[in-house]
């Protein structure tokens, strides 16, 4: 190149450092690096935003994968890339994306921890709906483009604060989206193992080859069970160990005993599976004669005739061909009955939850935690607890009362890091409230 065009070009290139105040601000940090809530230096934006930092020097075949795609697609439920800086000086590589106040992880962890307290939260009667519909809205645009989203869970679904899109729900970390095809190519030849492990589909888990949207299904029916009931459905204890053999006998136990062992009946193909053969050796069909999805969601009041139970067993379902669809899923009775989803899941409420904290230097977050993004394995300790890092708060929690419902005009927010645990839990005491909330009955 010519050494005075590549000066000139240097001089030109926009320089992250230049045109957004971030230091002492970072919100996250994972494998994949760290996200600083950013301010633009021009006086005129006030806008907020989040920089992603990716970790290492040049792009990752992840990072790559996550900008090409996030620069073609458009939708309110998917988080907007609007500009990648790229700083030759020491090979950093910053995506510049909306900034979202919350995420379900640190939303629903709110509310585990006022169960804990023993303190009431008000929630309105369709948030979870708004929010499950929301969710399928923007998977439904990424398998009508043929993408796989891949790695669903609470910590990637982010919900905007105040502002024009107040209340909107947006679909966050694409690194490990991918490009299907009709007829479907073996995609497990390159990644074998995908989906953090709560969140991942019997299929997967089995060896399949040719894994299609269905495992996308399977991940929003963990997050729409762990929304009604506070836990994580498949919540399993794991070992932190990295292998590219897709069978976990654990994580097949936890779902066997909440749904029962799979019928060849009801899944005709599962004699295809991969590890059909270990799948017969290790189970025994009698251990999981009493289990079922029923009696599992009766222990938090979810009743089988409900709406919310009988969509939440058709994303459920064992057998991958027999899934619902996004599309089908958002004509689903449930979502047609009072009250009607809304585009502000807080149905213009105050917003209860604390503002995102920011992290300090010496913060030791746990990187290998089960149910943090792009984590293929998983933890080492308590599942149930998140990482025991030093924060600084952006703002002091707002008053709350004695009903536990916020003072009226105090409105704080709640930022996640991108990669979190997922374990949350919910509470209201009264039986109106228990109607209004999360965990909680959804007819």
């Amino acid at each position: 190149m010519d050494y005075d065009f590549k000066v000139k070009l240097a001089g030109e290139r926009l320089k992250v450092e230049d045109l957004f105040e971030y230091e002492g601000c970072k919100v996250g940090r994972g494998t994949y690096g760290h996200v600083y809530k950013a301010k633009s230096k021009n006086e005129g934006d006030q806008k907020e935003y989040a920089l992603k930092l990716i970790e290492g020097t040049g792009l990752s075949m992840s990072a790559c994968r996550e900008i090409a795609l996030l620069r073609e697609l458009k939708h309110p439920n998917l988080i907007n890339l609007q500009k990648v800086f790229l700083s030759h000086s020491d090979r950093k590589v910053w995506l510049l994306i909306e900034y979202a106040e919350h995420d379900l992880w640190h939303i629903i962890k709110f509310h585990r921890a006022a169960k804990a307290n023993k303190k009431n939260v008000y929630v309105p009667k369709g948030m979870v709906k708004s929010l499950l519909h929301q969710i399928l809205d923007g998977i439904r645009y990424l398998h009508t483009n043929w993408i796989l989203h891949r790695d669903l869970k609470p910590a990637n679904i982010l919900v905007m604060g105040e502002g024009p899109e107040r209340g909107r729900v947006k679909i966050a970390d694409m690194g490990f989206a991918r490009l299907f095809n009709s007829p479907l190519k073996p995609l497990a030849d390159l990644d074998p193992v995908v989906v953090t492990f709560w969140y991942r589909a019997p299929e997967l888990l089995l060896g399949a080859r040719h894994y299609t949207k269905a495992i996308d299904i399977w991940a929003i029916g963990c997050i729409f069970a762990e929304l009604l009931t506070s836990e994580p459905i498949f919540h399993c204890r794991q070992e932190d160990i990295k292998t590219s053999n897709p069978y976990h006998h654990d994580q097949l136990d936890r779902i066997f005993n909440v749904m029962g062992f799979p019928q060849e009946k009801d899944w005709e193909d599962i004699r295809k599976m991969p590890e059909h053969g270990n799948l017969m050796k290790d189970f025994k069909r009698a251990n999981y004669q009493s289990c079922s999805l029923v009696k599992y969601m009766d222990r938090y009041k979810i009743k089988p005739d409900t709406k919310a139970f009988i969509l939440l067993s058709k994303l459920l379902l064992m057998d991958p061909t027999k899934r619902i669809t996004s599309e089908q899923s958002l004509q689903d009775p449930y979502f047609q009955e009072d009250p009607l989803p809304t585009s502000d899941v807080f149905a213009g409420h105050p917003i209860p939850y604390p503002k995102r904290e920011f992290l300090t230097d010496d913060d030791q977050e746990d990187k290998s935690d089960a149910s943090k993004g792009g984590q293929q394995t998983v933890q080492t300790g308590d599942p149930n607890h998140g990482p025991q890092a030093k924060r600084v708060r952006m703002a002091p929690p707002h008053p709350v009362s004695s009903s536990g419902m916020p003072q009226q005009g105090q409105v704080s927010n709640d930022y996640h890091s991108h990669i979190s645990n997922t374990n949350v839990m919910y509470s209201n005491n009264s039986q109106q409230q228990q109607q209004n909330s999360f965990g909680m009955r959804y007819q």
